[in-house]
């Protein structure tokens, strides 16, 4: 089942896009953003899924580097 993560900017608290991942992204992990930006997960959250719904969302915060 895949996962689909919204990529949240660490300094602004806006979201950057949304990425599906094969598996839970672990919190060191390394990936290209759309703009092709390499950046690492600084932190996964998942929250409680709505209610009625199966799929939590995720949110995967990075720093990008400007």
């Amino acid at each position: 089942m895949a996962i689909i993560a919204t990529i949240m900017n660490t300094a602004t608290g806006r979201p950057i896009q949304k990425m599906t991942f094969g598996r839970m992204p672990k919190p060191w992990a390394s990936f290209n953003l759309e703009t092709g930006e390499l950046v690492t997960a600084e932190r996964i959250d998942v929250g409680k899924p709505a209610p009625g719904k199966f799929v939590a969302p995720v949110d995967v915060w990075v720093t990008l580097k400007d």
